[in-house]
């Protein structure tokens, strides 16, 4: 299956029934004044949060939603039904933006959180609602209003407490496979992963949420890479993992390496900056890794922070980054 993490769509509510002008007609009743009955309201668009859907596929390639109208009024006092509510199910995670003026319109977080996002119309008043003492026999009933209409954008952020953030190819994918069960596509090329991936880490009787997402790359905050919707999928994280390439055939420095990713989060969001952050110095089962490993983790550690170096082919190093970043997460 894709994964679609933006769709855009058009929604519209039902219109509301119409009111009905109806008069009582009855044996032996030659007057029996009005009886028009009342339209039904038009039915809500609603958009409804479901860990069992995971993507935004269905919005990407449906994109218009048409709530059922209010049915009309009826003589002899019969109101109309009521439109049916329509309801769009999206994955846990999704934020709901005006699509005209790019404001947000609800955060769905947990499952089963419902959003109105267009109201069903009124259903119109049938002459019966008219009569008066002196205007007994009103020939005039209301149309319904019409149900609310407009464009939204759904965007999905990915609910993980550990978001793991580094160059392509630095090696997250081998990590989350080696700590969780999931499986993401695992190969000796830059951008092997081009979807974010979730795993479920269970160490010392603790579960969390690990994300892997594509690689970053210098420019990222500006859209290089498509790196801004990469980024926004660690927004809700509670630690993030920088995965540091220790091997020679990036070419680039480990230190060098560390800052572009940590200048590239501070642009994106200054407020990433301040969740609690770790890292890890990558691929220690290579001697080139090795020999640059204790001036990186100097480096690092003199700016404040835990730093781990590790293996994600060999293992080396998992236990003690788990152990830590349950700490991190538990106290």
């Amino acid at each position: 299956m894709d994964f679609i993490d933006e769709s855009k769509i058009y929604v519209q509510a039902g219109n509301g029934g119409n009111g009905c002008c109806s008069f009582r007609r009855e044996k032996y009743v030659p007057k029996g004044g009005p009886d028009g009955g009342d339209g039904g309201k038009g039915g809500d668009v609603i958009i409804r949060a479901s860990t069992g859907v995971h993507t935004l596929l269905d919005q990407r390639y449906h994109p218009h939603y048409k709530a059922e109208r209010g049915q009309h009024g009826k003589g002899k006092n019969c109101t109309g039904r009521s439109g049916s509510d329509l309801v769009i199910t999206v994955p846990v995670g999704t934020v709901v933006k005006n699509a005209e003026t790019g404001e947000i319109v609800g955060d769905l977080v947990e499952e089963g959180q419902t959003l109105v996002i267009a109201r069903g119309g009124a259903g119109g008043r049938g002459n019966a609602r008219f009569a008066t003492p002196t205007v007994q026999a009103p020939r005039y009933c209301e149309p319904g209003k019409p149900g609310e209409e407009g464009e939204f954008i759904l965007e999905l952020k990915l609910l993980a407490d550990v978001g793991l953030v580094g160059f392509p190819n630095a090696g997250k994918s081998t990590l989350i496979s080696r700590v969780s069960s999931a499986r993401p596509k695992i190969a000796d090329y830059p951008f092997t992963t081009l979807v974010p991936n979730l795993g479920v880490v269970r160490w010392k009787d603790r579960d969390f949420v690990m994300a892997d997402i594509p690689g970053i790359i210098e420019g990222a905050h500006q859209g290089v890479g498509l790196g801004l919707r990469f980024l926004r999928h660690i927004e809700r994280t509670r630690v993030i993992l920088y995965i540091i390439d220790l091997s020679p055939d990036t070419g680039r420095d480990p230190k060098e390496e560390f800052t572009i990713l940590r200048r590239e989060l501070e642009a994106y969001s200054p407020e990433l900056i301040e969740r609690e952050q770790l890292v890890v110095l990558n691929k220690s089962d290579l001697k080139e890794a090795r020999d640059k490993a204790p001036e990186t983790l100097a480096f690092i550690e003199d700016k404040g922070y835990s730093c781990f170096v590790a293996s994600a082919v060999s293992g080396e190093g998992i236990p003690e980054i788990l152990d830590e970043i349950l700490r991190t997460l538990y106290g």
